[in-house]
């Protein structure tokens, strides 16, 4: 094995300057893209303690630690915070800021100036949301629906409302960024086929980002004119009809399922290629299930509204559709399993959040086919059966496979190494946690108990119990990486440019990054994946 010799003193992104202002006036996508990182946990850590109090509520069957009042408070602290200000933002915001630009050997993104502005956007609405939720207390759930959200709650829905149309602009910048990036930096050679599964994943996100976000922010509007105005749009009692709402909404909700996941997946096809060391099974049609699951996406919103009185017509076109949107994703698993088969597996860190990825996406996608059929949606809607499903897809795979590209680029971005054992430990514990806290939630769901509810007969107190001790494991396991990352900022070993040993143009350039990526724009001669070089080139 090479030595490796490195000046520690070196120019880098980290260290070009110390003062705030070069930090919060920068243009430099990597900077960004930490800052994004540092809000997008606090957000995370503000979702997760509304979580935590009130599954402490669900351990007894009576309403006895918080009011009832205030349990619809804390739900809807968790489900606005969490969507809108992690688990949509998470990855692209942050990962795909950081490695967009030195995975296609650009020097940065498109638009330096629109990206800082994004995150200040971000920030702006994040914290106008944070107050209205947290110190308004807002009661509609994360849904907004109406009529109850346009004139009968007395809390600070306007305000939310505002700080997430402030956020869905600052989205809307970021997917406009992407595409331009990836259609007019790429490094010369870096032809479509060749492009990162990771590249492409983001690439299908941003047309999501551009198409979907805008009719959000028109519908969230039209609650707030209703609200402030009296115009009658979604309340019955006006001449209204709150079943648009739905329609508006799930046009663009449905969707954003995919803006959490398809980044995610892409996430996970560079960590399968990289710890089987194999290139990605079938390529071309990995990255076309992306393209797919972004079309169809928009497709298939109407499988949220079954029981709201859509025909049934309608409800037998979306339950197809709902099936077919399977496929492509159907097509990444399979690929991903046939790319484990026969490879040199290394179950580091980074590939056991993949793996358990992998076991919860399973779980998530094969739930969401039985909401998807017409006849059961009907026995398990509005339960925690669909609180289950939701989390396994939303927050369990896509939060296993963002630490994992956390833990995977975690030498790139700070230039310094994690004690893998802890990393092990984290990945375990929230695998297991994650398991206990939600599995238990389908048999709730499918046996009648429905969600939003701060009491619950007797007999569902077993299972409660179960998935708040889930909930106490899961919590330990997210809080480990935050503590030994942090840690190893000062105390980890350095790291050369590739300490993994993998192919990829991010992994060509120093750790961390210099400011302006590469000294020379590489020349790209053969596709992705092809490469694992067998000893270390950290030179």
């Amino acid at each position: 094995m090479a030595s490796i010799t490195f000046d520690r003193f070196r120019e880098n992104y980290l260290n070009a300057g110390y003062t705030a202002r070069s930090w919060l006036l920068t243009l430099d996508h990597k900077r960004i893209a930490v800052l994004y990182m540092i809000s997008i946990t606090f957000f995370f850590f503000v979702g997760g303690f509304a979580a935590v109090l009130f599954r402490l509520e669900l351990l007894t069957p009576q309403a006895d630690l918080v009011s009832l009042d205030n349990y619809n408070r804390l739900f809807t602290v968790h489900g606005i915070i969490m969507i809108f200000f992690f688990l949509v933002p998470a990855i692209p915001s942050v990962l795909g800021n950081f490695l967009i630009p030195l995975m296609i050997g650009a020097r940065d993104l498109a638009y330096p100036r629109l990206n800082l502005a994004s995150w200040y956007l971000f920030m702006i609405g994040g914290f106008i949301t944070f107050g209205a939720v947290v110190f308004g207390g807002v009661d509609t759930g994360w849904t907004f629906y109406t009529p109850y959200s346009s004139g009968y709650t007395n809390t600070a829905v306007v305000a939310t409302i505002v700080g997430v149309f402030i956020a869905g602009i600052s989205t809307i910048l970021t997917g406009l960024n992407f595409i331009v990036t990836i259609h007019k930096l790429r490094a010369p050679g870096m032809t479509w086929s060749r492009l990162p599964l990771f590249v492409w994943s983001h690439y299908a996100t941003s047309l999501i980002f551009i198409l979907a976000t805008p009719v959000l922010g028109v519908s969230l509007l039209l609650v707030v004119a209703e609200r402030l105005l009296g115009i009658g749009i979604f309340d019955p009692s006006r001449g209204g009809d709150p079943v648009l709402f739905q329609h508006l909404f799930w046009f663009y909700s449905h969707p954003a399922v995919y803006i959490m996941v398809l980044p995610a997946m892409g996430v996970i096809s560079e960590l399968i290629a990289a710890f089987s060391r194999r290139r990605v099974f079938g390529y071309t049609f990995v990255a076309l299930a992306s393209l797919a699951i972004a079309f169809i996406g928009f497709l298939v919103w109407g499988h949220h509204m079954f029981v709201a009185g859509q025909s049934a017509f309608n409800a037998a076109i979306f339950s197809g559709l709902s099936f077919l949107v399977a496929i492509p994703s159907a097509v990444k698993v399979f690929n991903w399993t046939a790319t484990l088969y026969k490879g040199s597996i290394s179950l580091d860190t980074p590939m056991l959040y993949a793996l358990g990825f992998i076991g919860l996406f399973v779980i998530g996608g094969l739930t969401g086919l039985f909401v998807a059929s017409l006849a059961l949606d009907v026995h398990v809607h509005d339960t925690y059966f669909v609180v289950a499903h939701f989390h396994y897809i939303m927050v369990g795979a896509s939060v296993m496979a963002y630490l994992g590209g956390i833990h995977y680029w975690w030498p790139k971005i700070s230039g310094r190494t994690y004690p893998e054992w802890w990393g092990r430990i984290s990945a375990a514990l929230i695998f297991a946690g994650f398991n206990l806290t939600f599995f238990p939630q389908f048999i709730l769901g499918y046996q009648g108990m429905p969600r939003r509810y701060a009491t619950y007969p007797e007999e569902f107190q077993v299972l409660n119990v179960m998935s708040t001790a889930g909930a106490s494991i899961v919590s330990l396991g997210y809080l480990l990486p935050l503590i030994y990352l942090i840690w190893s900022l000062r105390t980890g070993e350095r790291v050369g440019p590739n300490p993994w040993r993998v192919s990829g143009l991010e992994w060509t350039t120093s750790s961390p990054p210099p400011t302006e990526n590469f000294s020379t724009i590489p020349v790209v001669t053969a596709e992705a994946y092809t490469d694992f070089p067998e000893d270390d080139e950290d030179e």
